[in-house]
């Protein structure tokens, strides 16, 4: 089994609304990428200000060819004085810095010029080990330090949550303190993803926390 094959293509209004799963980004066994809109949430997301991705405006056809190349627009530039630092914190396999595909779905692609993340439909092999940052904690209002690096956290199954169908919480000893984002959340759901390990890597805090950052692994 891959470590992943697709990658989410999510979007959302601004920091503290919900997630739209709009598309998804996929590599085929013959090596070729093809993208394609979701249809039903494409509908629903327009209503709240989306507008489609501007090299690939129809949302009616499934894209070929250059996919990959125009979604790797928006990853960091290697030329970067700190990218070294940056594929530190997001643990990037040394051997796997030219892979666009890889690199999108372990650094999700962000920008901070838009609301687009690649969340990587993961699968729960031994050795699996990737980065994310915990959903719902605009919400939240955690106070600084309920968190910190190092931190061991466990999580629930939420089936029925009316957000998200796939929903898992994750808690600090017994207590709620976020969710894994809509599309990493699939991982959870998946035979094998009882033996998934959550460790907090990095925290973002003032008065309240902003952002935690947490690894996500399966041991080998």
């Amino acid at each position: 089994m891959k470590e992943f094959d697709k990658i989410f293509v999510s979007w959302r209004t601004g920091a503290g609304a919900g997630r739209y799963i709009i598309g998804v980004l996929e590599k085929h066994d013959d090596g070729r990428f093809t993208f394609k809109y979701d249809k039903l949430v494409v509908s629903k997301a327009l209503k709240e200000g989306f507008g489609p991705y501007t090299e690939l405006p129809n949302t009616e056809v499934v894209y070929n060819g250059n996919v990959l190349d125009v979604f790797s627009q928006r990853l960091i530039k290697s030329e970067r004085s700190d990218i070294q630092d940056f594929y530190d914190f997001w643990e990037i396999e040394p051997e796997k810095v030219q892979d666009k595909f890889y690199l999108l779905a372990h650094t999700q692609g962000l920008l901070p010029t838009d609301n687009f993340e690649f969340l990587a439909d993961f699968n729960p092999i031994p050795g699996l080990h990737f980065l994310t940052d915990l959903a719902s904690l605009t919400e939240k209002k955690l106070a600084a330090g309920t968190v910190k690096s190092g931190d061991e956290l466990t999580f629930e199954k939420e089936p029925k949550n009316k957000f998200d169908g796939r929903a898992i919480k994750v808690l600090k000893d017994g207590k709620e303190i976020g969710f894994i984002k809509k599309g990493h959340s699939h991982l959870f759901y998946k035979p094998g993803s009882d033996k998934i390990k959550l460790i907090v890597k990095a925290v973002d805090q003032n008065d309240f926390i902003k952002k935690v950052f947490i690894t996500v692994s399966i041991p080998t």
